[in-house]
């Protein structure tokens, strides 16, 4: 008996889209109400801006969570559609995110071999093109936001609308990049399960 063949992650793509909108939100008002704490401690108590960092890490831990298994799931699922299309492992998928320096860049290549081997997409080099302004969005927040807390730029106006939108345009372009790979991966499943043949007969061997 052949085995059964898997289904889309589309639950666990939705949770992923949820809870990184989520957290890209709970980013903007911890850091909103922590400049606004060192700027005018007297009108934000320490405990406010406490309360939305925490905030922040609970839901922040949740996304993480969330967009890593749904990657190593489309990982195993893009070698079901594309044996040997796919270089590193299902654990790769997942560490090579959480190793500093190595994150900045190996994740990208991770996500657009999964991407290619998960079936035909449309217009060629449409979904590069979304996979890379992610990247560079992502990327450019991080740097940033490092950058920033390296110079002690905590209170600059300037510095908060650059970093937090750069981390809003990067969460709504991964939710659109787990959408158009779950979405994919949902068609190349489709076309694995077997037709059933005429008048309900099994097929000729």
């Amino acid at each position: 008996m052949p085995a059964p063949i898997p289904k889309a992650a589309w639950p666990l793509a939705r949770c992923a889209q949820v809870a990184v909108a989520a957290a890209a939100v709970a980013d903007l008002v911890r850091a909103t109400t922590l400049r606004a704490h060192r700027l005018h401690p007297e009108d934000t108590p320490l405990s406010a801006s406490g309360q939305a960092s925490m905030v922040y890490l609970y839901v922040m831990t949740a996304a993480v969570v969330f967009f890593l298994v749904w990657m190593a799931r489309c990982r195993r699922t893009a070698e079901l559609l594309s044996p040997g299309a796919v270089t590193g492992s299902a654990a790769w998928a997942v560490f090579a995110w959480l190793i500093p320096g190595v994150n900045l860049w190996a994740p990208r290549g991770l996500v657009l071999g999964i991407q290619r081997a998960s079936g035909p997409g449309g217009a060629p080099g449409r979904d590069e093109v979304l996979v890379n302004v992610w990247w560079a969005a992502w990327a450019g927040h991080a740097v940033l936001l490092a950058a920033g807390e390296l110079v002690g730029l905590g209170t600059s106006a300037v510095l908060l609308f650059a970093t937090q939108a750069l981390e809003l345009a990067a969460a709504a372009l991964a939710i659109a990049v787990i959408q158009r790979v779950t979405a994919r991966q949902a068609t190349g499943l489709r076309s694995l399960v077997p037709e059933s043949a005429p008048g309900g007969l099994p097929h000729a061997s």
